[in-house]
């Protein structure tokens, strides 16, 4: 028992390097680097949100592509190969300060995301899930605020050290490097057999649920109604918060207060949805974040920014987890290749959210000359999302 529950910490550690490095800084370092960028290059709102939406919009089909029933590999495989691929995209950003290169670039770096979240997902919660230790799926989860946050001291030591931008994006490849080492100890290789071989001692059950019951369906609207509302903030925050004379000394902190909240939050969350149920705790979540959006949209005050920051950080990995925890307990008898289409489903609609936001952001911006109107919108988001999640 004890070696059993040892090895399942070694493998929540290791999705927690896995997330740490494809999304903490894979996906959302280009927060904390948008501002240098966007005074090194220069770069506007409308340029920024067009690359951010590229990422959105791999991540999008790399969801898809991970819900193909014919994708043949190993979740191990797969995962391991998204992180490579996050090392390498990020490190490229570097080579030049041409838009279109970087749209494609984060294109790739969000489909190679996409590919870790999915399959590194599966693999862990089913391995856990197996051993007894589901538990420990708050520590797999975990790794998205602490690579945010380790992000954040990264790229702040560089600034205070004036290193360039291009410096900032090389120096994030190598990080991704070194958690994918970590990573490829920590979840050690099985048998495709064993991995794929269902629960229930033969062969996988349909547990009567309609596939797209008027369930699922609300809980997938309502997850990419939670992408587009939270991704307005999580990537223009440095950005408000640099660009704000109010905010200016705060602007190294904000992103680190984002991830610094987020790494308790799923197991905080992991409690209130064992006292609500999870979707009642996944609506809860998105009236929360809700409120931390419209704080850094309508104050400047730079307690109020933070607060706003530190609900952002505290729930939207929660809404995340909250939703994929969901959807696997609504497939979970039908087996694991149904258990990986249910949560590219809800990862796709996620990166369909995720792919609108910043461009209608970046737009609004153009109009308005602020983002305080993207901000408000992606409030409201949430509060349907809360809504449809909560029938």
């Amino acid at each position: 028992m004890k070696q059993s529950f040892w090895s399942s910490v070694c493998l929540a550690l290791g999705g927690l390097l896995a997330l740490a490095a494809a999304m903490g800084i894979g996906r959302f370092v280009y927060t904390p680097i948008l501002p240098s960028m966007a005074e090194g290059i220069p770069l506007t709102p409308s340029a920024a949100g067009l690359i951010a939406s590229a990422n959105f919009l791999g991540y999008l089909t790399g969801a898809l592509i991970g819900a193909s029933r014919f994708l043949g590999g190993t979740p191990r495989t797969w995962f391991l190969a998204g992180l490579a691929l996050s090392a390498l995209t990020s490190a490229a950003m570097a080579l030049t300060s041409d838009v279109w290169f970087f749209m494609m670039v984060r294109f790739i770096s969000g489909l190679a995301s996409a590919f870790v979240l999915v399959f590194s997902t599966t693999l862990i919660l089913e391995r856990l899930t197996t051993a007894g230790h589901s538990a420990l799926s708050a520590v797999h989860f975990s790794g998205v605020g602490i690579g945010i946050a380790l992000s954040a001291v990264l790229i702040a030591a560089l600034n205070h050290n004036t290193a360039d931008w291009q410096t900032l994006w090389l120096a994030s490849g190598l990080a991704t490097a070194i958690l994918l080492a970590g990573a490829t100890v920590l979840v050690p290789a099985r048998s495709s057999a064993s991995l794929a071989a269902p629960t229930d001692g033969g062969r996988a059950r349909e547990d009567g649920r309609r596939p797209w019951s008027p369930t699922v369906i609300r809980l997938v609207a309502a997850y990419g109604l939670f992408g587009f509302g939270y991704v307005i903030t999580a990537t223009f925050v440095s950005v408000m918060a640099r660009t704000t004379p109010s905010l200016t000394e705060i602007e190294p902190f904000v992103w680190l207060i984002v991830g610094l909240s987020a790494a308790p939050s799923i197991y905080v969350w992991n409690l209130i949805a064992a006292k609500l149920g999870a979707r009642r705790a996944f609506a809860l979540a998105c009236l929360v974040e809700a409120g931390g959006v419209a704080m850094t949209a309508v104050s400047t005050s730079p307690a109020i920014f933070l607060i706003g920051a530190a609900l952002l950080g505290g729930t939207f990995m929660g809404i995340t987890a909250l939703g994929l925890a969901e959807g696997r307990r609504l497939t979970a008898e039908a087996g694991t290749s149904a258990v990986r289409q249910m949560l590219a489903t809800l990862t796709a609609s996620f990166g369909l959210g995720q792919a609108a936001g910043p461009w209608i952001a970046g737009q609004l911006h153009g109009v308005t000359g602020s983002f305080q109107a993207p901000s408000i919108a992606a409030a409201i988001a949430l509060v349907i999302a809360a809504a449809l999640a909560g029938l």
